[in-house]
């Protein structure tokens, strides 16, 4: 490897070690062990997918960015989750699930697939396929659809990739 991309390497493996650990809650020999292991083949075999791009742009005002982007997907988290939480238990709210599909303005397959799972977190939304630039969307009821096809989320994700630029 390279030198710049062994600094990438190494610190792709911290991130995904440091995660590791914060969701471990077993902190002994085995699965301290297992974790090193384990987070060092993800390392391995994801590299090259994590650094699609790297050449392009700047890859740190695009963290800054996307660290900010997670906050607003937490609220949209949570507003989407009371919605369906309504849905589920007040008989009169109408569920009318809907496919819909829309073409994506996103340029690189690593926007695209941070929008497919943006969309499949939000409760109500989940992503079926992604053709090319086209999603398929399954929504329980035709106002997520119609929310998702405004296209906030996608605009977010084209400004925390500067694909809006």
């Amino acid at each position: 490897m390279k030198k710049v991309k062994l600094k990438r390497f190494i610190l792709l493996y911290i991130l995904l070690l440091s995660f590791w650990l914060l969701l471990s809650t077993y902190l002994d020999w085995f699965h301290l062990t297992f974790g090193l292991i384990s987070t060092l083949l993800v390392s391995l075999f994801t590299y090259d997918m994590v650094f699609v791009n790297e050449d392009r742009g700047n890859n740190f005002k695009k963290l800054i960015r996307f660290i900010s982007y997670l906050p607003w997907l937490l609220y949209q988290i949570v507003l989407s989750n009371v919605d369906v939480a309504k849905r589920v238990l007040d008989p009169k709210m109408p569920i009318d699930p809907v496919m819909i599909t829309f073409d994506s303005g996103l340029k690189t397959d690593l926007s695209r697939t941070i929008l497919a799972n943006s969309i499949t977190l939000t409760p109500g939304t989940v992503t079926v396929d992604i053709d090319d630039n086209t999603f398929v969307i399954h929504a329980l009821a035709k106002k997520l659809a119609d929310d998702l096809l405004e296209g906030a989320m996608e605009k977010k994700v084209a400004h925390v990739f500067m694909e809006d630029e």
